[in-house]
C-alpha cells in the first residue's frame, strides 16, 4: 500500500491539532477539538493529546495482532487517560479530545473505524465513491443550534442563546443519544462507525479531517469524485491548497469561516 500524507495548521499562531501517520498496512488520522478556555484543564493541550493518541494507535496497529480496531482504540484511550489523569481534569467535558479515523489492510479486506466527523472516501473500482462519516456530532450540533434561528448575531440575546447552545452540545458528548469522540472514556470506542470491504473492489481510499472536507461542504468547490480526481492529480497537498485558496478569497459572505487545521491521507496500490 502506498500512502501520501499532508497536513496544514489553520492559523500560524496556533499549533496544528490534527495528526496523521502510517505504519505498513494502516493509517490513522485524528482531528483534535480545541475548546476555548480549556487550557487550565490540561497541562499538555489538544495538540499533545492528538499526537500522543495517534502515536499510541500506530504502535498498536504495527503489532499486527489482529485485534479489532475498536479494541485498539479503547486500549489507546485508556492508556492516554492514565498518562495524564493525575495532572489534568480529563473527565471535564472541555478537556482535550479528538475525532478518529483509522483504516487497516487485514487479510483480503480494508477495515475502517470512524469516531466523530472525519471522512473516509472509498475509491471503488466499478462504482462511484463511497463516503463514510459519523454524522452524530453534526446532527447534535444542528439540534442544539436550533434556538439561534431568527436571533440577530452580535446582540446580547444572541450571545446568551449561543452559550446555552454550546452547553447543550457538550452535555451530549459521549452520551447515549448524543455523539461520541475520543477523550478519557474507552467505552466511546464501542460506539464508533466500523466496516470493511474486499480489497479487490477498491482502487484506494482517502481520509480527510473536517477542515479538509470543507472543499465539498460548505465551500462546494468539488464533489467527492472530484476530490479523488484532485488527489490523483495533485495529492493530499493539492486538496489542502484548494481549501486554503477558498479561505483566502472569502470575505464576509457565506464562505467566510475561520481556517481550520486540514489533513488528508491518500492510500493507493492496495494489495489484492
Amino acid at each position: 500500500m502506498q500512502v501520501s500524507l499532508a497536513t496544514s495548521a489553520g492559523r500560524a499562531q496556533r499549533p496544528n491539532e490534527d495528526f496523521v501517520g502510517a505504519v505498513p498496512g494502516s493509517v490513522v488520522l485524528l482531528d483534535g477539538a480545541g475548546i476555548p478556555g480549556a487550557e487550565s484543564l490540561c497541562l499538555h493541550g489538544v495538540a499533545w493529546y492528538t499526537h500522543r493518541l495517534g502515536g499510541m494507535l500506530l504502535g498498536h496497529l504495527s503489532r499486527g495482532d489482529g485485534r479489532n480496531l475498536a479494541a485498539i482504540l479503547a486500549t489507546a484511550i485508556t492508556e492516554i487517560a492514565a498518562e495524564h489523569g493525575d495532572t489534568c481534569a480529563v473527565a471535564d467535558p472541555s478537556s482535550p479530545q479528538a475525532t478518529v479515523a483509522m483504516v487497516r489492510v487485514h487479510q483480503d479486506r480494508l477495515e475502517w473505524l470512524l469516531l466523530a466527523d472525519s471522512y473516509l472516501v472509498l475509491d471503488r473500482v466499478d462504482a462511484s465513491p463511497l463516503v463514510v462519516t459519523d454524522e452524530r456530532e453534526a446532527t447534535a450540533r444542528r439540534e442544539c443550534s436550533a434556538p439561534l434561528a431568527g436571533v440577530v448575531p452580535g446582540t446580547p440575546e444572541y450571545d446568551r442563546v449561543r452559550v446555552s447552545c454550546v452547553s447543550a452540545l457538550r452535555a451530549l458528548r459521549n452520551q447515549p443519544g448524543g455523539y461520541w469522540i475520543a477523550k478519557e472514556d474507552p467505552h466511546a470506542a464501542r460506539e464508533a462507525v466500523t466496516g470493511s470491504r474486499p480489497l479487490a473492489g477498491l482502487n484506494g481510499v482517502a481520509l480527510l479531517s473536517n477542515g479538509a472536507s470543507r472543499i465539498v461542504s460548505p465551500y462546494g468547490r468539488a464533489d467527492w469524485p472530484g476530490v479523488l480526481d484532485l488527489l490523483r492529480a495533485s495529492g493530499p497537498s493539492g486538496v489542502i491548497a484548494r481549501v486554503r485558496q477558498v479561505e483566502a478569497q472569502a470575505t464576509a459572505g457565506a464562505d467566510a469561516q475561520f481556517p481550520d487545521d486540514a489533513t488528508v491521507a491518500h492510500c493507493t496500490h492496495l494489495p489484492h
